[in-house]
């Protein structure tokens, strides 16, 4: 199998190494204040006789990831939430379980895997929390130095993880937008390698390790994927994770194992739905400033934001828009009736299903996105209980 990047605006291929990250062509048309342009894909073709594979094909060789158990998340069937809801076809996509409790693991390991089959010994990115705690995890199993730029408004259970695995932490005076251009000066000055998302193509393609999971675990359950809808809430920010699951299922396609696209949702904070609005718009206006309780989906400028703005387009994508007490509504809901505490963020794919879903047939298959720890962010839990820490 042959891998390289390419650039899905203009066509440029490069070759999958140390340094490259955007494309030449493409990267220099951005404008200021606005979405990376110049976002790689990893794409892949076969050489000769060579069979599909039958796994979840992957741009790093298995035997450098680190020995981790990341991914086979549980999808499973909340019982009371779908006898309530009405919609005997929910599941929830659980990743609060991954080894340091976010979705980001999935990219992590991938970059790990890249940067221990190149010789490299330091990562740095930026974050709200959730990529550095998850890349400083991984990165203390691969024996990696991880330096994060994180804002001093990240959560404090975000900030202990990172010291915990022992990163060295950057707190930035500024959201994570500034925090983003100083972790980019930082690589560019020493040239380590970047897992800033969506900048490094390889965080998109680890998140869509996900998408090969949802179908296989839907196929087990008896869910009849080629004839029946099926609708999948993303919490959103940047769209990175949407993204990542996107190209999981085009791959899916490709390799013959479903016929159809799903329809997603990007579920956004009210106070930081900037994707929401340019699908409404048709573009990227100026930034505003994000203000939201989820802080995981928190961002001016969402990177990511052309790239994936041009997949929702494409598969007819749906945004959604939810207020924080729509958020922490929803955050109680998934604890009090199935069990599952996650983190705001990842609460906001219900508060989007819950907005939304007298627009969906309740025989629809529906798969809620639940990517972190509701023990990431206590604060704000204790907010959705009424109990001040």
């Amino acid at each position: 199998m042959r891998w390289s990047y390419r650039c899905p605006a203009c066509g440029a291929e490069y070759a999958i190494e140390p340094g490259r990250y955007l494309c030449d062509h493409c990267a220099p048309k951005r404008e200021k204040d606005q979405p990376l342009e110049g976002v790689l894909e990893c794409a892949w073709e076969l050489e000769g006789a060579e069979a599909f594979p039958q796994g979840t094909p992957l741009p790093v060789e298995r035997e450098w990831f680190p020995r981790m158990p990341v991914g086979d998340t549980p999808l499973w069937a909340p019982e009371r939430l779908r006898s309530e809801l009405g919609f005997p076809r929910l599941f929830v996509k659980d990743d609060t379980c991954q080894p340091t409790g976010s979705y980001k693991d999935r990219a992590s390991i991938l970059v790990a895997a890249f940067a221990l089959k190149f010789g490299i010994k330091e990562i740095a990115l930026a974050s709200t929390g959730n990529a550095a705690s998850s890349m400083a995890g991984i990165g203390a199993a691969a024996g990696l130095k991880i330096t994060v730029f994180l804002p001093k408004a990240a959560p404090a259970a975000k900030r202990l993880q990172v010291l915990q695995y022992g990163a060295e932490l950057r707190q930035v005076d500024g959201n994570y937008d500034q925090a983003f251009e100083e972790s980019l000066a930082y690589t560019k000055a020493t040239g380590v390698l970047s897992r800033n998302t969506a900048y490094n193509p390889l965080t998109i393609e680890g998140k869509k390790t996900a998408a090969f999971e949802i179908v296989k675990d839907l196929r087990r359950s008896g869910e009849a994927l080629d004839d029946r809808p099926l609708e999948v809430f993303v919490p959103s920010g940047d769209g990175v994770i949407l993204t990542g699951l996107v190209r999981g299922f085009e791959d899916l396609i490709r390799l013959g194992r479903i016929t159809r696209m799903p329809r997603f949702w990007a579920c956004q904070a009210e106070g930081s739905s900037a994707l929401a609005r340019a699908l409404a718009s048709g573009s990227f206006g100026a930034p505003v400033a994000s203000s939201t309780l989820a802080d995981s989906i928190a961002v001016d400028v969402p990177r990511n934001g052309a790239y994936a703005l041009s997949k929702l387009k494409k598969y007819g994508g749906r945004a959604v828009v939810v207020s924080d007490d729509e958020i922490l509504e929803a955050q109680r809901m998934l604890s009090s009736r199935a069990g599952l505490f996650a983190e705001p963020s990842s609460s906001a794919s219900l508060a989007g299903f819950l907005k939304t879903r007298g627009e969906i047939d309740p025989s629809s298959t529906v798969v809620l996105l639940v990517t972190g720890s509701g023990l990431k962010d206590l604060k704000s839990a204790a907010l959705a209980v009424g109990v001040e820490l």
